[in-house]
């Protein structure tokens, strides 16, 4: 099939591209700008655009004609989206309505349904408290990240009942790990923060509370997969959700040990107070078993950080070295931390 992924560069976006590549699909990358190789898999074409930019979208839709789309662009920071909340709204939501517009009206032209999967979170929901959460949980999000994502679905929904297009929401938890050269170098996020801290390019690791705050988390590869399968599940006129969780969860002290083990390095911790979030988060994925087939291949949590290890020491440093071979360097500046 033509698949377009949107948000394709992105660390997720590119493992999936890589995935649908891999089986034979003819994928083209839709990104707001450039970026350096190794990016896009190839043999990933590229399409520059952004979904806040109505007339391009339906200009990009109309010449590309996919037959199916991967929507992954989009804002993701949780704690960045309480300082701007509108920006969240704007992106997720609104460009994911130019987004279901435009293949909307390219569906009816071509006199079939579009294909559309999106990549929600597993913030829609609130906390866990009584164990993983299915699908058919309420959902109280409890960021704006988290509404933002929650009314993007709402919005699949209205549009699939209209019968041009065919939706489903795969509901994400904290995604890890690395494929080949694509990883993950957001710092802003739990794993990666531990590990430019090991690998010396932060010096400290800020932690916020007492470190006991879980997640669940789920290896790169296995989400890409999981978007590979659910093309088939985007049935005209439906719109449903899937949890893709690995049922490996871990707390931000047992991350920062794992990473410690993998490593062989200890990491400096700076502690801060606790922010206002849920305390735990789990998803029953055991319906995306039944009806897409998908299991994880990689639930291991050190296998998760080994992989995005070895991404990271393979990786440029910014000033064109590679991470330090000794470890954390000495001082006091605060890193990005998880909690």
């Amino acid at each position: 099939m033509r698949v377009l992924v949107t948000g394709g560069l992105g660390y997720v976006g590119s493992v999936v591209a890589l995935r649908l590549a891999e089986a034979g699909h003819q994928v083209t990358v839709l990104t707001r700008g450039g970026r350096a190789a190794p990016w896009p898999p190839p043999p990933a074409a590229t399409v520059h655009g952004d979904l806040l930019d109505r007339g391009r979208v339906r200009e990009l839709v109309a010449r590309l004609r996919p037959e199916a789309t991967c929507h992954l662009a989009g804002l993701a920071r949780l704690r960045e989206s309480f300082r701007d909340p509108g920006a969240y709204h704007a992106v997720n939501v609104g460009g994911t309505a130019n987004l279901v517009r435009a293949l909307s009206e390219q569906a009816r032209r071509d006199g079939r349904a579009a294909r559309l999967v999106f990549a929600s979170a597993g913030a829609v929901y609130g906390p866990a408290g009584g164990g993983p959460l299915g699908e058919d949980a309420p959902c109280r999000p409890t960021s704006p990240y988290g509404a933002s994502k929650l009314a993007a679905e709402e919005l699949l929904a209205a549009a699939a009942e209209g019968g041009a297009v065919g939706a489903v929401s795969l509901r994400c938890p904290v995604v890890a790990g690395a494929v080949g050269p694509y990883g993950d170098a957001d710092t802003s996020r739990l794993l990666p923060a531990p590990l430019a801290v090991a690998g010396g390019l932060q010096a400290r690791l800020a932690v916020n509370g007492d470190g006991s705050a879980t997640r669940e988390y789920t290896h790169v590869a296995d989400v890409a997969e999981a978007f590979l399968l659910a093309l088939g599940a985007a049935l005209p006129g439906r719109h449903r959700a899937y949890n893709v969780g690995s049922g490996t969860c871990a707390s931000v002290r047992e991350v920062i040990a794992a990473v410690e083990r993998v490593t062989g390095r200890r990491l400096p911790v700076d502690r801060r107070p606790a922010a206002d979030e849920p305390r735990a988060l789990a998803l029953d994925s055991a319906r995306a078993g039944r009806e897409l087939g998908w299991r994880p291949a990689r639930p291991s949590l050190e296998g998760m950080v080994a992989d995005a290890w070895r991404w990271l020491l393979a990786r440029p440093g910014p000033a064109g070295g590679q991470v330090s071979a000794g470890g954390p360097p000495a001082g006091s500046a605060a890193g990005s931390g998880g909690g």
